[in-house]
């Protein structure tokens, strides 16, 4: 016999539809504030395949009685945040809850995540100026928060990691040294305000690398690829703002659109970017070939799902002339939300064998990568 907790969770995960057959299990207050919610927003699955909607039950919150905006601020408190987000994207990018989308208040206080972004960005053509200006915003939050969290991976790989037995005497947060700094001040501790007062903060100098390399970002924008755009993006802005690193970005599907000048600036570049239609990389390859200026000293990093839409001749072969004229070539396959690779498997192995290195690496992995191959 389960147990009433897993009753409990079989409950809340089926929803109306096993109220009778679960009755027995014994829901709190808070149960059924959870149950409204996930009704509320998963109950229009079972109206959409034509099944009747639910009126009433214990403190019912049907659509006629509750606003979106209301669901989402009650959601927020109800729900870990892991799962608010989920429920949040959803909700816009499968539910399409046109409350959400109708006022710039409401969308701005949305948590902005590479999720939202990602719905976000797939329904800007349909949204009033107004709110367009509200969505760039949130893609810029988004943008930052991931930059954020990837910066400091890529500086250290590209650019050099602290050497802790040198001092430096230029004053850059990334190099701060907080473990010397407090040594070298212990004797101007304040013992009255118990505080440490700074007179002599210490820095680290970096390991330096001679990187005159170009590199080369061609990347699928076909309908597949969208958090690979969104991060491929944040990439190549953070490589921009980097010393010695010229970065050249490519877009593709069918067409293709060289967006070099837009690379240090992301957000203009995801909302520049129009994800659908077919996939041509042979097009995109030979487009970035003509870049190459200096073979030996340029990365080309092919960032797609490998699903060629055309014939693979052109593909293979503009591979093969710039592994002969020793480019560094880099295949980076496709990752899905939950960091899966999703790519033509096949594909991926004839453009190894055709002097393409292939992996499915998460941004953090890439930088480091990058890195190997630069050295």
């Amino acid at each position: 016999m389960p147990s009433e907790e897993t009753l409990r969770r079989w409950r809340l995960i089926l929803g109306r539809y096993a109220a009778q057959p679960l009755a027995q299990t014994r829901f709190s207050a808070g149960d059924w504030k959870l149950d409204q919610a996930l009704e509320y927003l998963y109950g229009r699955e079972y109206e959409g395949r034509g099944l009747a909607g639910r009126s009433g039950g214990p403190g019912s919150l049907d659509p006629s009685q509750l606003r979106a905006v209301d669901w989402l601020n009650r959601s927020r408190k109800l729900f870990p945040q892991e799962v608010f987000e989920r429920m949040q994207t959803q909700a816009i990018d499968r539910y399409q809850l046109t409350d959400l989308l109708s006022d710039p208040a409401v969308l701005r206080s949305l948590d902005a995540t590479p999720g939202l972004a990602k719905a976000l960005l797939g329904m800007r053509g349909r949204l009033s100026g107004q709110m367009r200006d509200a969505v760039r915003e949130v893609i810029q939050k988004t943008v930052d928060e991931i930059t954020r969290k990837l910066r400091n991976d890529f500086v250290n790989a590209l650019v050099g990691r602290r050497n802790r037995m040198r001092r430096s005497h230029i004053k850059s947060a990334q190099n701060f040294d907080a473990r010397a700094t407090i040594a070298a001040n212990l004797k101007h501790y304040d013992l009255d305000r118990k505080q440490l007062v700074i007179e002599q903060p210490r820095f680290n100098a970096r390991v330096k690398r001679n990187l005159p390399w170009d590199v080369v970002l061609c990347v699928d924008q076909s309908g597949s690829m969208m958090d690979s755009v969104i991060y491929s993006a944040v990439i190549a802005g953070i490589m921009s703002s980097l010393p010695a690193v010229r970065v050249k970005l490519v877009v593709f599907d069918t067409a293709v659109v060289d967006l070099t000048h837009l690379a240090h600036d992301p957000v203009e570049v995801l909302l520049t970017v129009q994800l659908g239609g077919g996939t041509d990389i042979g097009r995109a390859v030979a487009y970035c070939e003509s870049l190459v200026g200096n073979p030996k000293r340029t990365v080309f990093a092919l960032i797609s799902d490998f699903m060629e839409g055309a014939a693979p001749g052109p593909l293979l072969a503009a591979v093969q002339r710039m592994a002969q004229a020793r480019v560094k070539l880099l295949g980076l396959a496709a990752l899905d939300e939950s960091a899966n690779p999703v790519y033509d498997r096949q594909m991926a192995q004839r453009l190894a064998g055709h002097g393409m290195h292939v992996a499915a690496l998460t941004p953090t992995h890439f930088a480091h990568w990058l890195a190997e191959v630069m050295n």
